[in-house]
């Protein structure tokens, strides 16, 4: 047995599929007397050989596959099993229950300072609009596992909503928007085994979006649609956590919407351009949706950290200078990520304003 891995490990000679999931890949130590006797050879070495030796991946889902399949765990840190296998992220759970809850002071606060933002942006013709996307934890309360259940408590979400409403915010609710059509929509809105909005649901949030946009500019965007909509299991962003597991078998699920997407042509239209300020909810509209098709230009800007499409981190930025770029300026994230909104994106460019 041990022949056997030593020689897939030099020679690979069954092609073994690789794992799933971020990670640094490390290089074999280059001999040398020195490292040898500091012990460096030894250790690096250990450690590649602990990553490289033949069947590594397989035995690694093998392992995991056990321990979800019969002990209903995740060997994945990040991943909590719920009941019936959902799969969560704590941070979903805590904003269902309000143990991420930051405070009235600081809520009230920040959102005095969007309003602020909102008003100077105005100014110049530009919209702000704050996105809620909806957290798997709110969408599906009913298969959190019962050792994270506790009394309800005040919410981000909640304290946030309060302040919108009263100071007159540009904001969309796709939180409250999906709970509404959990039973009601002809497709599910969110998957299993994936921790995002599903494909069809993000298609649905898209197409809001572009209306709210209208509405708010009194003017008419191209828009997406769709005549038809293939069934089958899920894929791609749908089944993300359930690849981060590394499993041998992938589990099944129901199936999910899938619409063939098409574009309305641009002639006559009017097309914006567009940045948004988000978290991992946006990437399916910035990838897979093709968003800008329907604006003139579309900006990601990850987490306040990275900008793409040139994919470099945001740093020394004139954000005065930044924002004259841009027509529409949305702050996306789900209730998950609301402890931290705007990624300090808010505070910055209140006090540039200033």
């Amino acid at each position: 047995m041990f022949i056997v891995v030593f020689l897939q490990q030099q020679f690979s000679l069954i092609k073994i599929k690789p794992l799933d999931g971020y990670y640094i890949d490390l290089e074999s130590q280059k001999f040398s007397w020195k490292d040898w006797f500091s012990g460096q050879y030894q250790e690096k070495n250990e450690q590649y050989l602990n990553e490289h030796f033949g069947f590594r991946s397989f035995f690694v889902r093998l392992n995991h596959q056990i321990a979800f399949s019969l002990f209903g765990k995740a060997k994945t840190a990040w991943v909590t099993v719920g009941k019936e296998n959902y799969l969560y992220e704590e941070p979903y759970i805590k904003a269902v229950y309000g143990t991420d809850f930051i405070g009235v002071d600081s809520i009230r606060t920040r959102m005095e300072k969007l309003k602020s933002l909102q008003e100077r942006l105005a100014l110049s013709g530009k919209n702000l609009i704050w996105v809620l996307a909806p957290g798997k934890g709110s969408f599906y309360p009913e298969y959190i596992p019962d050792h994270y259940k506790q009394q309800q408590g005040i919410t981000n979400e909640e304290i946030y909503l309060k302040y919108a409403d009263s100071l007159g915010i540009n904001y969309i609710d796709f939180n409250a928007f999906f709970k509404t059509q959990k039973t009601k929509s002809p497709y599910p809105l969110y998957p299993q085994y994936g921790i995002h909005w599903s494909f069809y649901g993000t298609c649905l949030a898209t197409d809001s979006i572009v209306h709210y946009v209208e509405n708010l500019r009194h003017i008419t965007m191209p828009h997406l649609y769709w005549e038809e909509v293939e069934m089958h299991q899920p894929i791609n962003e749908d089944r993300d956590m359930a690849n981060s597991l590394n499993l041998l078998l992938p589990p099944h699920t129901f199936d999910m919407g899938y619409p063939k997407l098409h574009y309305e042509a641009n002639i006559g239209k009017n097309q914006p351009s567009l940045l948004c300020i988000g978290d991992s909810f946006f990437w399916i509209m910035y990838g897979r949706l093709s968003i800008n098709r329907l604006f003139s230009s579309a900006y990601f800007w990850f987490y306040y950290k990275q900008a793409y499409p040139e994919d470099v981190p945001i740093t020394n930025i004139d954000l005065n200078k930044e924002l004259n770029q841009y027509d529409v300026i949305l702050i996306l994230g789900t209730n998950a990520t609301l402890h931290n909104l705007g990624w300090g994106f808010i505070e910055q460019a209140y006090e540039e304003y200033q």
